[in-house]
């Protein structure tokens, strides 16, 4: 804010954040409070903060890269083309772009608006409603979820990485100890061979296939979920290198983290137009790219498409450019080859790469963009447990590097069952229920919370006194109505439609299924077992109950005053 006090000298304290003494009158608190500008980040510290000292980025552009880094990650580039080609192609940025208008922009600024502001981590920040609160511990413990098997994704990566510095690639040709007698020269492979509707991507005895699947899982040595064995040692060092890089990015917080995402955010990009580039020169690689363009509007009523993300078109072009060439290559057609997950960027990607000139160059290449990608979002998630736990539990705080140590030795414990024999289901089961349905859910909350209960006049009030200037009417009405509603929709669609587990053909026993749901709820139970704790574990009567449970807590002086902003029609009709 810059109102000034003319009765009051403005006071500095050591770290140059200015703010005016506190005035009483009429019941009320007044705490005016200047913009902090530090090394080209501009604050504030909102009302009730006590954490002067807490750190800042170092530059803007490091905060850019951190955000940047975190909203592109491995799912833009394994499931992201596929899911654009299977739902219409060129039709599919019609939903895309309408979701990101009233969603995915809306929602995107009011989670970085709502942080920077406050300055608080996923659970304290909820001392601007209460009763709110168990949405920051659904969102750490999905954090946390993630983090149990997205760093098993990064050591696959390293792995392939490490294999790719030799000069033949070790997936290229069939006679190696992982091969199976049935394993076939991809030469010897095309559209007659295969016949019956057989899918290119399914064909699961190219030396590209075993390498990944018994090479480096060994999954033929698991009959399922319930035989999982011993971790996979080459996997388990792989594991440890990935748990390491982690921690010394995180151990100093964003001071750390800030430095390293100027090469986990940017290397991607290079690598990703230097792909394209290459992609593009292969032959059949404009049908490929064609095919991913082509407009099915029939294919728009999917409910997959709630799974868009924001994205660059290198990406997509990169990987459908190579899925043509293979399309050529095998006298087959496109969907023969397109495919989602691990088998994209593990099997037929690499495959790709193999036969090129020049091979060992390209595989380095492309897994070093995968574990760049893989490495900064891990990051963003591990960041927000790290900082959410520590900023409620003092006693965390004052030994950092001591608790990112134990939360990144625990998530490496977890990880464990992962590079099992049978780990690759116990990965899918994660990456279904840890962060599906939940974290759909976790934000409906959030946006509820901070839109009518802590309410967007006052959000936009907050921004103003941040930024200079007050969100447009299109921000408001989003944040209040159009993605709420948004949300609802898709949170109760994803649930009404979700289907069971699959591996390929391997199906899942129920029990599995009602393990994944049991891991989806425990987050999000922490949402109404809180507001019930928070309820009963304030003093007074019912409806001072509920006063505290929805006041912000600076403001709980006006409880006592019986002066309660949102028991009045103006709050909840306010835009």
């Amino acid at each position: 804010s810059k109102r000034t006090d003319p009765d009051h000298r403005l006071q500095q304290n050591p770290q140059g954040a200015v703010r005016a003494p506190r005035r009483r009158g009429l019941g009320t608190d007044v705490e005016l409070t200047l913009v902090k500008d530090q090394n080209g980040v501009q604050y504030t510290s909102p009302p009730g903060s006590s954490d002067v000292d807490r750190e800042t980025w170092g530059k803007k552009i490091d905060f850019l890269l951190s955000v940047i880094g975190f909203a592109v990650d491995l799912a833009n580039v394994w499931r992201f083309p596929y899911l654009c080609y299977k739902n219409g192609g060129g039709a599919f940025l019609i939903p895309y772009i309408l979701f990101l208008v009233i969603a995915g922009m809306p929602l995107f600024y009011m989670e970085l608006a709502l942080g920077q502001y406050n300055r608080e981590g996923a659970a304290t920040i909820w001392k601007i409603c209460p009763v709110f609160k168990g949405v920051g511990y659904t969102v750490i413990l999905i954090a946390l979820y993630v983090g149990f098997y997205y760093n098993v994704i990064i050591a696959w990566s390293l792995h392939y990485l490490f294999s790719s510095m030799t000069s033949e690639l070790p997936w290229l040709k069939c006679g190696n100890s992982w091969n199976s007698p049935n394993c076939t020269d991809p030469k010897a492979i095309n559209g007659s061979v295969l016949g019956n509707g057989t899918s290119y991507s399914k064909y699961k005895i190219t030396p590209a296939a075993e390498y990944y699947e018994r090479g480096v899982l060994h999954l033929h040595e698991s009959r399922g979920i319930h035989d999982l064995g011993l971790p996979r040692w080459e996997l388990s060092l792989c594991l440890v290198v990935v748990v390491f890089i982690l921690y010394f990015s995180l151990w100093k917080g964003v001071k750390s983290s800030g430095k390293v995402v100027y090469i986990t955010a940017t290397m991607p990009y290079v690598v990703l137009f230097v792909l394209l580039i290459r992609g593009i020169t292969l032959p059949g690689s404009m049908d490929g790219i064609r095919a991913y363009l082509h407009i099915d509007f029939n294919r728009l009523n999917n409910l997959e498409v709630r799974n868009v993300t924001l994205a660059t078109q290198f990406v997509r072009f990169a990987i459908f450019s190579v899925l043509g060439y293979m399309a050529y290559k095998h006298k087959v057609k496109i969907e023969d080859v397109a495919t989602e997950g691990a088998g994209l960027v593990f099997i037929i990607y690499p495959e790709a790469i193999s036969t090129l000139p020049g091979s060992t160059f390209w595989a380095i290449v492309f897994f070093i963009m995968l574990l760049t990608l893989g490495i900064d979002s891990s990051m963003g998630g591990m960041e927000a447990v790290l900082t959410g736990l520590t900023d409620d539990f003092k006693i965390l705080k004052r030994n950092r590097k001591v608790f990112t140590f134990a939360t990144a030795f625990g998530t490496f414990l977890v990880a464990l069952f992962c590079i099992t024999n049978g780990g690759i289901y116990v990965l899918t089961l994660l990456d279904k229920y840890a962060a599906g349905t939940s974290i759909l859910f976790g934000v409906l909350i959030e946006a509820i919370g901070v839109s009518w209960f802590y309410g967007v006049d006052r959000f936009s009030e907050d921004i103003e006194r941040m930024m200079g200037f007050k969100p447009g009417l299109y921000w408001r009405l989003c944040w209040k109505f159009v993605s709420p509603a948004f949300l609802l929709f898709v949170v109760i669609a994803s649930t009404l439609t979700a289907s069971g587990l699959k591996y390929d053909e391997y199906i899942f026993p129920n029990w599995s299924n009602l393990l994944g749901w049991g891991v989806a709820m425990s987050s999000m139970l922490f949402v109404p077992c809180y507001a019930v704790y928070k309820f009963f574990s304030l003093p007074g009567t019912f409806k001072e109950r509920i006063a505290y449970c929805i006041t912000p807590e600076h403001e709980h002086h006006l409880v006592a005053e019986g002066n309660v902003r949102q028991f009045h029609l103006k709050h909840w009709l306010a835009i």
